[in-house]
């Protein structure tokens, strides 16, 4: 299918908003390129709750949350992964509800530093972020009158999991997979053959509804994430086209690849090619000397550099 992405989204900040039974959606204000609207929080259940992914550090945010939580008890606190739009309020808001904290772990790149590499994004890592119990890929926790199953899904980031609302068909996709927008896979934060991977593990589940970490929701998940896969496939394509016609080093692919991409967002379009030309020069369809990188020189595998 061709990929169509749904902007019309409302964020009725301040609000929560019913997105599904039991389900509310509350929108964080932190609006950018990066996220869109703002972060997504969810409140699960009716009577003792679960929220999954509490949100950035934010007074107003955690106010907003505790005002649609009420007097209800809040027993887990999930968290999809260890980004500031997502994870550090986790700590404000367990010590307010008493909850645990449930999460794939604490950040981690997806591949070890090379020597001389930096991180350009530790800043957006919650480098602070510990989780009270560690979740194993296929884990089920049970809360009052809801379960939710663990389904790791690497990519975006290291310790990227998406939650399953068991028996009910919503799956809570974070970063992974949204409406609005492709997901940034960024090295060394994430590595897109894991993601590759981890979109056929969720198309191969079936659920009806996914319940992002930005924007409104997906509503016809199998094909949408079909349309993802033939769309990075055709980035990959574009890549490859690129440096096969003399195009050598990232900054070249991106001014013609993402010419018309708000220039905003070019950064993150260099690490999302260098994500790409990772999988290729692993794949064999690339070549460059070294390990692949942001400053590299890359060229089609069988030419040698001038």
């Amino acid at each position: 299918m061709a990929l169509k992405f749904d902007t019309s989204f409302d964020p009725a900040y301040g609000q929560a908003v019913t997105v599904a039974p039991d389900i509310q959606r509350i929108t964080a204000r932190n609006p950018s390129p990066f996220t869109f609207h703002g972060t997504n929080s969810y409140l699960v259940g009716r009577d003792t709750l679960a929220v999954i992914d509490p949100g950035p550090d934010d007074d107003t945010h955690l106010e907003t949350l505790l005002k649609a939580i009420g007097q209800r008890p809040v027993s887990h606190i999930f968290v999809s992964h260890t980004h500031r739009d997502h994870s550090p309020l986790a700590a404000r808001l367990k010590e307010r509800t008493g909850a645990i904290v449930l999460a794939e772990g604490p950040h981690r790149p997806a591949r070890p530093l090379r020597i001389g590499e930096i991180n350009p994004l530790d800043a957006s890592a919650d480098m602070a972020f510990a989780p009270d119990m560690a979740l194993q890929d296929d884990t089920l926790v049970d809360g009052d009158g809801w379960a939710i199953k663990t389904v790791l899904t690497p990519g975006h980031a290291a310790n990227h999991a998406a939650f399953a609302l068991e028996g009910s068909g919503v799956l809570f996709s974070a970063d992974h997979v949204m409406a609005w927008a492709t997901s940034i896979v960024a090295p060394p934060d994430g590595a897109m053959a894991d993601y590759m991977t981890s979109l056929d593990r969720l198309i191969e589940r079936g659920d009806r509804l996914l319940l992002p970490g930005h924007g409104g929701p997906v509503t016809a998940p199998r094909s949408f994430m079909r349309g993802l896969k033939t769309h990075r496939k055709m980035r990959e394509r574009a890549i490859l086209e690129r440096i096969r016609g003399g195009d050598r080093t990232i900054k070249e692919m991106v001014a013609a690849i993402y010419r018309d991409t708000d220039p905003r967002l070019h950064g993150a379009a260099g690490l999302s090619v260098l994500a790409h030309l990772e999988d290729l020069v692993a794949r064999g369809l690339v070549a460059t000397d070294g390990d692949p990188a942001i400053d590299g020189i890359f060229r089609p595998v069988g030419q040698d550099l001038p």
